[in-house]
């Protein structure tokens, strides 16, 4: 069934679509002025902060983030000629198949963490009423509840 959206409705998605790409825009560059990272390494170093350890199998770290497991190696060697990450040895003979964070990585992601949660006060939350908030909070588990569960389905193409 093809629907279609009244004018009023284009332009409430514009409007949304503007500002999410505007604080994604803000928190990114705010991640790289006062950390010196991409948004990309911060997902990961977070991701291993995390874990168990400070470590976690490639596959996981790959499903966690999900990510496809090419973008997750490229990405790992990457932060590993940065001093971020190193690849450790787990399995059957010793294979390289996990990778943790080292002294310079929780460093920089500690840091990176309370930069990032300032910025995200600073851009996003200082701005909303408790109303809006919740508002906020109640239509987000709204979209997950019923888009996640639909992930693994054939769409119908639409934007």
């Amino acid at each position: 069934m093809a629907e279609t959206l009244e004018p009023e409705e284009w332009e409430l998605w514009d409007t949304w679509m503007r500002a999410q790409r505007l604080l994604v825009r803000e928190l990114d560059r705010g991640l790289q002025r006062d950390s010196g990272i991409s948004k990309a390494e911060f997902s990961v170093l977070v991701t291993l902060w995390q874990a168990p350890g400070r470590e976690m199998r490639v596959g996981e770290l790959s499903e966690s983030l999900d990510w496809e497991k090419s973008r997750v190696s490229h990405q790992l060697t990457r932060m590993e000629n940065r001093g971020f990450v190193e690849r450790t040895q787990s399995g059957a003979a010793g294979r390289r198949t996990g990778i943790g964070l080292t002294a310079k990585g929780r460093r920089v992601v500690q840091s990176a963490i309370l930069g990032h949660a300032g910025n995200i006060r600073r851009y996003f939350l200082d701005s909303l009423t408790p109303e809006q908030t919740a508002a906020i909070r109640a239509w987000s588990e709204q979209m997950i509840d019923s888009v996640e569960p639909n992930c693994g389905e054939a769409g119908d193409g639409a934007a």
